[in-house]
């Protein structure tokens, strides 16, 4: 059957204090509406999001996601039961209707599908367990698990409060089941909303068997305020490291380990404190990651190591290189097998050769280096002249010597030399030594003798 998508998005949430709707705020790297979003995409083919405060970044959010997305406008903020019926309006009647919250983002895929697969017979809502369930509409069920209905506290019996699991808000069911209960629910009520809690008696009512599928409470904890919000990043935090631990990597501190985004690790990788890997990162086997380090968008080659405080954004490294510590990796940096980037050099749009080191203070712009050729300490490539920017190109074998300056465009050959303090404007053929600084002349007697 055709699984259709409602996320309700139209939530103000004034105790956030934002002027962005809550659902926009962010957790991980991204707002907490996408991460609900790219889940629900791997198993329905079709999301409608119901969306009411600030809907036009809502709807321009949601623009991003490549998904195949409608929207369904709350006029009116009256309760989610509302918001579910004004976002059936774009469902197909066959489709069977999953129904999330753009506030509650760490649902898992494996879980969803779950809940789905329990509803085949019509119905099924998500719950979870409570020590302390103080506040929460409890499950009531039947000898079978059916749920019956949905208990808010202040109508609780003894009994019925200690009652630990509740309904998350989050239910799978046929469009056709749905739409008769909403037709029956009343806003009769001190905030004058319909509440979605309400549709599970009315449904049960009617004859129809509700299951439910219980899962754990850390993947259906939403966010209220900035508070909340933390904690869901802290959540996020574990939850991305315990993937990786569970795939191999050794993490020394989850707690001290952010991902915001897609990690893909080899075997016997270890990441150590205060590491964010951010977009796509790919790890070979055997990669050790240092301590306060950034990865964003990389991908390492096996065995090499990135020491300490090194930041890597749009680079690939190959096998068995050493990058830092204190190295910066820009976009289009292309470090091959065996190559060495020092503490406080810094690359853009250049490869650096197998075998090939630049140890120190170093900058290597709009460059191409051979194989095994060592750039010298304090070297640049002057690639920018105010207008455009030039290419630098040396070639293989080949030593730059500290302190050099290439002023681009410029080739340095393979198997040349460039002196030590040199400003190089000139091509250096290969197997030449090029030197260009000017004469040092020494005045005698110069400094003023003291009384």
């Amino acid at each position: 059957m055709d699984i259709h998508t409602i996320v309700l998005a139209a939530g103000e949430g004034s105790r956030m204090k934002s002027n962005r709707a809550k659902s926009l705020q962010r957790i991980g790297g991204t707002s907490m509406l996408e991460k609900i979003c790219l889940t629900a995409g791997t198993i329905s083919s079709k999301i409608t999001l119901v969306v009411g405060f600030d809907k036009e970044s809502v709807i321009k959010e949601s623009e991003k996601y490549n998904l195949e997305i409608s929207i369904a406008d709350q006029p009116e903020p009256i309760g989610t039961g509302d918001a579910v019926r004004c976002g059936l309006s774009k469902v197909e009647d066959s489709s069977l209707v999953l129904v999330l919250y753009g506030d509650v983002p760490l649902i898992k895929k494996e879980t969803l599908e779950k809940l789905i697969k329990s509803s085949e017979e019509g119905i099924s809502i998500l719950t979870t367990i409570l020590d302390d369930p103080f506040g929460y509409g409890r499950v009531k069920k039947d000898d079978l698990g059916n749920a019956l209905a949905i208990v808010e506290e202040k109508d609780a019996s003894v009994d019925e409060k200690n009652i630990k699991e509740i309904f998350t808000g989050v239910l799978c069911g046929q469009k056709k089941i749905l739409l008769k209960g909403l037709a029956e629910l009343k806003n009769d009520n001190a905030a004058g909303e319909y509440y979605l809690t309400d549709l599970v008696s009315i449904i049960n009512d009617k004859g129809f068997k509700i299951k439910t599928y219980s899962t754990s409470n850390n993947e259906v904890k939403g966010a209220n305020s900035k508070a909340e919000l933390a904690q869901l990043e802290g959540i996020y935090r574990v939850m991305k490291s315990e993937e990786l631990i569970k795939n191999g990597v050794t993490v020394t501190d989850p707690a001290r380990l952010d991902i915001r985004g897609k990690v893909v690790a080899g075997s016997d990788c270890v990441v150590d404190i205060n590491v964010i890997f951010e977009g796509n990162v790919t790890l070979g086997d055997n990669v050790y990651v240092g301590p306060n380090t950034i990865l964003k968008n990389v991908t390492i080659g096996n065995n090499s190591k990135i020491e300490a405080f090194s930041h890597l954004d749009g680079a690939t490294v190959g096998e068995s290189c050493v990058i830092g510590p204190y190295a910066r990796l820009r976009e289009g940096s292309n470090i091959q097998d065996s190559a060495k980037v020092g503490n406080f050099v810094e690359t853009k749009n250049s490869t650096l050769g197998e075998g090939s080191k630049a140890n120190h203070f170093t900058y290597l712009g709009d460059t191409e280096v051979g194989t095994s050729t060592n750039i010298g300490a304090g070297t640049i490539t002057c690639n920018y002249d105010g207008t455009n920017k030039h290419k630098t190109n040396i070639g293989n074998d080949s030593f730059i010597g500290s302190n050099t300056s290439l002023v681009a465009p410029v080739t340095v050959g393979s198997n040349a030399t460039v002196g030590a303090g040199s400003v190089i404007t000139k091509n250096v053929p290969d197997g030449a030594l090029g030197v260009g600084r000017s004469k040092q002349n020494n005045k005698e007697n110069w400094s003023k003798k003291k009384d």
